[in-house]
């Protein structure tokens, strides 16, 4: 099996605004988003850790390291969760939840 392509390593974080059904997109960390509380995100290294980005209980900013792996043509699983790779572009990453 090929390993990831070396556009996905980075730090991606959620668009919301641009989510379609059961397609999530995430924009590069310098993207300008429109203001929005509490944004989620994930970097991906390639050495297999990610770090989850996301909102505290105060709206502070935390980070949890965890481990991801390829798990498939255009898979991956992230923690716990399986997601298929829909596109991938240089300023889009499209991803679909496989996961029951």
């Amino acid at each position: 099996m090929a390993g990831p392509p070396s556009q996905l390593f980075g730090h991606w974080v959620h668009s919301h605004e641009e989510d379609t059904g059961a397609l999530r997109v995430y924009r590069p960390a310098g993207y300008r988003f429109p203001p929005a509380r509490g944004r989620r995100g994930f970097e991906l290294l390639p050495d297999g850790s990610y770090v989850a980005h996301g909102p505290g209980p105060t709206d502070k900013p935390t980070s949890r390291p965890g481990r991801w792996e390829p798990v498939g043509d255009g898979r991956l699983r992230l923690g716990d969760e399986e997601l298929e790779i829909v596109s991938l572009e240089p300023d889009r990453l499209t991803l679909r939840s496989t996961s029951g």
